[in-house]
């Protein structure tokens, strides 16, 4: 059997992609260890178990212009939730920036929210 563990993400600083994914995200970080050169291994996930996002500092220019733009301006990622309405206004309070005003889809209920860098995400409640 297979799964996806990780996802690396490009950001620019460590410290802050892990304040911002565990305080206005709430997610929690799963490890954060020191490696040579600088680098550190950061994971965080939406939850204890399940995929998670490796926070990768850009390291070259070309990583560089890539951070916040990883999917060529598509959506990144899908966070799905169980309480769309509380996490939607807790996130707000906690200055995510959300792109439009949610929507009802045959899916759910949907809206699309910037991380700190500007990648798209679709924050997605039960239809």
């Amino acid at each position: 059997m297979h799964h996806i563990s990780s996802v690396a993400l490009l950001v620019r600083d460590y410290d802050e992609a892990i304040r911002c994914f565990t305080q206005a995200l709430r997610f929690v970080l799963l490890e954060d260890e020191q490696r040579d050169g600088g680098k550190r291994w950061v994971r965080v996930s939406p939850s204890a178990s399940g995929a998670a996002l490796l926070l990768a500092r850009a390291a070259t220019p070309e990583q560089e212009r890539a951070v916040g733009n990883q999917t060529g301006g598509r959506v990144f990622m899908f966070l799905h939730t169980d309480d769309f309405d509380a996490d939607f206004e807790y996130m707000k309070a906690h200055g995510v920036r959300f792109t439009e005003t949610p929507r009802h889809e045959a899916y759910g209920t949907v809206v699309v929210f910037l991380d700190l860098y500007g990648n798209k995400w679709d924050l997605i409640g039960p239809a």
